[in-house]
């Protein structure tokens, strides 16, 4: 149950009060240099808090003070906002919100604007009101943005459930929800797709905010009617060109810097070397898995690549705090350090490399040097939340690929994987054929969509190419984006089945096997994508998974999130869904061989 927290018009009354002297603050902070994010100056003021709130802030709080009032010494440190990520799926890093809560907040994270389109494919709305739910239990900020694309391209992938406009327009009065998530149906929006603009208009009739998710090249004709349509931001940019298209089509354009997804470095020259005008980007992560939490950091990680990029470690701050706020139209709720904002502060010796040494949410320590002070409630998942892997039994045969008649060579379109991008390549290999079946060679080897929502048995067959694997192996993953049935990689049929089997057996994961035996498995009981294990437990399963990718021959850098994508099919160029190999580029079904090969 969420806890009840005293919006700014409920607590005015003593905000005013204490903000003159006339009664005593919960906390205040002295001492240190104020980064204000309002005007990029830094000010030696302190602040005052009441109600978990900023109350005063200016040159001397002393009037603020009272017997019973916490003082925090930040003894020459720098006080920033508490940081937020303006775009995220809480599922990406196999953690529950609960827990990935506990995750961040060490790292100065206190705000985040997710969208659990992940457990939406799986559950569809009662999955997204659970993660919902549990994010409204959290000590910090958690926003969420109802799915709007379940499946994300009508026609060419299957669901476990369908997201509707009657779901989205029920969801907009729920108390967490923050807008619509990113509309990634860009074809649907630019045809006039009725369901598309449904949606999108119950959004802004309910005076929220539409995410966007623009994958294409085309920034002529089709971008300006995908923009028309509603869509407020956009992360899929990926040069420079691409953020300066969206801002000056009057979109915010978000950079992320995930664990797959190095976009940032690429798309801030617009900033840095452009002179474009900073309040229009926002820094984001996107995907994060639980190993880059643990070991690297969240929304601080994304500030200090950016700052070691060029930007200005103010600038890059507010992309961090300020924009984001007034983006999702929270300004006068979060994101500076301002009377009658949320007490959301970090304590920072250094701006450009950032320690996160303090962090105070809703006016309360909630991390110290590294270490989380608060708990993180934990909703009750329910059973039918735990048993969401429904296939049957397969053998190698299912993962045959036939060749035609008599050939005893074909061409074959392959999914190309390009390292640290979410689009891949379409390609196409010479391959032999064997006894009638189409064998992988080289870096070419097999790709499969297993279905796993009803249990149809349905296996459908390709290739990809790029992760490196050798000797007899495959991977296999419950994790797959957008429908998330199960993808398996392998260079062998018969470990293939194996690996396949082994999530049926465990309910939903990740599992790597090599000559026969289990190298790695993670799992993920919790609609067959999260663990609601504390994060360290998990990434340290993740990093077992790394290594075993390794040792099959992998030399990519989160390899893994390249493999969960590989049947997203809403990003170019080639992929794999339920219903076959998808050309992105066409937005349509193709064949796996090509023509007179």
């Amino acid at each position: 149950m969420e806890l009840h927290f005293k919006s700014w018009a409920e607590s005015a009354s003593r905000l005013v009060s204490v903000a003159a002297g006339r009664e005593p603050a919960d906390l205040g902070i002295r001492g240190g240099k104020l980064v204000n994010v309002q005007t990029r100056e830094v000010l030696e003021w302190q602040v005052a808090v009441a109600d978990g709130r900023f109350a005063y802030v200016g040159p001397d709080a002393s009037h603020c003070i009272g017997p019973e009032t916490r003082v925090t010494e930040a003894e020459g440190r720098y006080l920033i906002p508490g940081l937020c990520d303006g775009h995220m799926h809480i599922e990406s890093g196999m953690l529950t919100p609960a827990e990935f809560a506990a995750a961040v907040i060490p790292h100065g994270t206190t705000t985040m604007f997710t969208d659990p389109h992940e457990i939406a494919n799986v559950l569809g709305l009662k999955g997204v009101r659970m993660m919902h739910d549990e994010a409204l239990m959290q000590p910090i900020n958690i926003y969420t943005q109802m799915p709007s694309c379940a499946p994300s391209a009508p026609g060419l992938e299957t669901t476990g459930f369908e997201i509707s406009a009657e779901d989205v327009a029920e969801a907009m009065a729920w108390p967490g929800i923050i807008g619509l998530g990113e509309m990634m149906n860009f074809p649907g929006v630019i045809n006039g797709d009725p369901q598309m603009l449904a949606e999108m208009a119950a959004t802004m009739h309910a005076g929220k905010t539409v995410g966007g998710h623009y994958a294409s090249p085309d920034k002529g004709v089709a971008f300006s009617a995908y923009v028309a349509g509603g869509a407020s931001d956009d992360h899929e940019g990926t040069a420079e060109a691409d953020a300066i298209a969206r801002v000056r089509n009057g979109m915010r354009s978000m950079m992320r810097l995930g664990s797959a997804w190095y976009d940032v470095e690429s798309q801030i020259t617009a900033v840095t070397e452009k002179g474009l005008d900073p309040r229009n980007f926002i820094l984001c992560t996107d995907d994060c898995m639980a190993g880059t939490l643990v070991n690297d950091g969240h929304m601080n990680r994304v500030v200090r690549h950016a700052i070691a990029c060029g930007c200005d470690p103010l600038i890059a701050l507010q992309m961090a705090t300020i924009n984001t706020a007034t983006h999702f139209g929270l300004e006068r709720e979060l994101g500076s350090i301002a009377p009658g904002r949320r007490a959301d502060v970090i304590l920072t010796s250094d701006l450009t490399t950032l320690p996160i040494e303090e962090v105070i949410a809703r006016g309360q320590t909630v991390a110290r040097d590294g270490k989380i002070t608060v708990d993180c409630p934990h909703y009750d998942w329910p059973a039918d939340a735990r048993q969401t892997v429904r296939m049957k039994s397969l053998d190698a045969s299912r993962f045959d690929i036939l060749a035609p008649d008599g050939a005893n060579k074909v061409r074959a379109k392959v999914i190309g994987v390009v390292e640290n991008q979410a689009p891949t390549q379409a390609l196409t290999a010479e391959l032999p054929v064997v006894d009638g079946r189409v064998e992988g060679e080289g870096d070419t080897y097999q790709i499969a969509l297993v279905e796993r929502h009803r249990a149809t048995g349905q296996v459908t067959n390709g290739f990809v190419s790029g992760f490196g694997y050798k000797g007899r192996m495959a991977m296999a993953s419950t994790v797959a984006h957008d429908s998330h049935h199960m993808i398996v990689v392998g260079t062998d049929r018969d470990m293939m089945a194996a690996a396949a089997n082994r999530l049926g057996e465990v309910g939903g994961g990740v599992t790597v096997w090599k000559d026969g035996q289990e190298l790695a498995l993670v799992e993920l009981p919790i609609a067959g994508l999260m663990s609601d294990s504390p994060a360290a437990e998990v990434a340290a399963k993740a990093d077992q998974m790394v290594r075993a990718m390794a040792t099959c021959g992998c030399t990519l850098n989160n390899a893994y999130m390249q493999h969960s994508l590989l049947a997203l099919v809403v990003i170019p160029s080639l992929r794999i869904s339920d219903l076959g190999l998808v050309d992105v580029d066409k937005f349509e079904i193709t064949e796996l061989f090509e023509e007179n090969a």
